[in-house]
């Protein structure tokens, strides 16, 4: 068979694959997020293996089972305290009184017409910053925001219970034998690729534990950072708790999910603070929530970023750029949260399969 030919086979072939892939989604949903939770769990595994009472030692499936629960201890816990925290700050959005807040911040939007006008900043004779900024803040109080994460995630996991059964299942065996799944697709794999599609399986593994366990990190280290650091200036626990989730989780997106995350809280941080006075009080939070924000996203940039890319991506910001543009494009945030694991999986692959291309050789060349 001509190299043409193989080549046109393994464009079909991978063509086939996405399409079973779409058809299963919800069953490659429960497979994924079961993966992630074995990668995160599996030194949990290794650590209480080496733990002993008296002469007795935990096998391998008690081990599964203790890591298992752990991780769902912990998972319930986050969301037990943050979905109805949400909730909340959604039902309070819904009852402010917007003609009331433009009305109160009427002297600042009317100095900025006037400003507008005098340098003649914008060529439209018309613009209003007040119109503006009313209709921004109906849209961000809008609930739907909040509406539309919630049937996001149901969509994604269908029935809750189905769900939590077969990812539970599913982590268990992964846990029990990390081999499981590497073993399942090569089965797959024509005998003479045996060889290669286990050590680029080995290496993906070996790099995405320490990605997501870093991303586990990073997150808890940002919730932990923005909420203390709101708190001490004024803006309420529970507000703070709500910013720093939000700023944790999109902060899981290189470059852009930091400022996405920043400009969020801080429109939240002030959207449940509109009752203030604007100079004396409103406006001097704001300069301290945005203090905040860059105090955290410099401790990021030098502790949480470089321990994460450094042990598991090792590819040159101009990539992860472009590779989160192109994703975010094509899947929105959720294609921007999988970006960087996604392209992590195909540099190997490329890595073990396509070495001879010259471009392939420079985007692997440090993995």
């Amino acid at each position: 068979m001509s190299k043409t030919a193989t080549y046109i086979f393994i464009i079909i072939g991978v063509i086939i694959l996405g399409f079973i892939l779409w058809y299963f989604k919800s069953i490659v949903a429960y497979i994924l997020i079961s993966l992630v939770l074995s990668l995160i769990g599996g030194p949990i595994v290794k650590l209480l293996g080496k733990l002993k009472i008296g002469k007795i030692s935990f096998s391998k499936g008690i081990r599964a089972l203790i890591t298992l629960v752990l991780l769902w201890i912990v998972f319930f816990t986050f969301f037990r305290i943050f979905v109805p925290l949400i909730a909340k700050e959604a039902n309070d959005f819904s009852k402010i009184n917007i003609q009331a807040v433009v009305e109160d911040l009427n002297d600042p939007l009317t100095r900025a017409d006037k400003f507008i006008a005098k340098f003649k900043l914008s060529a439209d004779d018309d613009v209003s910053v007040k119109n503006f900024f009313t209709e921004k803040l109906a849209s961000i109080l809008n609930i739907t925001l909040f509406s539309n994460i919630f049937s996001t995630i149901a969509g994604l996991l269908g029935d809750i219970f189905i769900a939590i059964f077969a990812i539970s299942f599913m982590t268990f065996f992964f846990l029990k034998d990390e081999r499981m799944f590497t073993e399942s697709i090569i089965l797959l794999v024509p005998d003479k690729h045996v060889e290669a599609f286990r050590h680029a399986l080995t290496s993906v593994q070996k790099l995405l534990r320490r990605y997501f366990i870093g991303i586990t990190g990073q997150i808890t280290g940002i919730i932990i950072l923005v909420t203390t650091g709101l708190t001490i200036v004024g803006v309420g626990f529970k507000h703070s708790l709500l910013i720093g989730f939000m700023a944790g989780i999109l902060n899981v997106i290189p470059y852009l999910g930091p400022l996405l995350g920043a400009i969020l809280g801080i429109v939240l941080g002030v959207a449940t603070h509109l009752n203030m006075e604007f100079y004396s009080e409103l406006l001097p939070l704001i300069g301290y929530m945005i203090l905040v924000f860059i105090i955290v996203q410099t401790v990021d940039n030098v502790i949480f970023q470089p321990f994460i890319y450094s042990s598991s991506v090792n590819a040159h910001p101009m990539e992860i750029l472009l590779i989160i543009m192109i994703a975010g494009s094509l899947a929105g945030i959720a294609g921007m949260i999988l970006a960087i694991p996604s392209y992590t999986v195909l540099r190997v692959f490329a890595k073990e399969f396509f070495n001879k291309f010259k471009v392939v050789k420079k985007l692997t060349e440090k993995i």
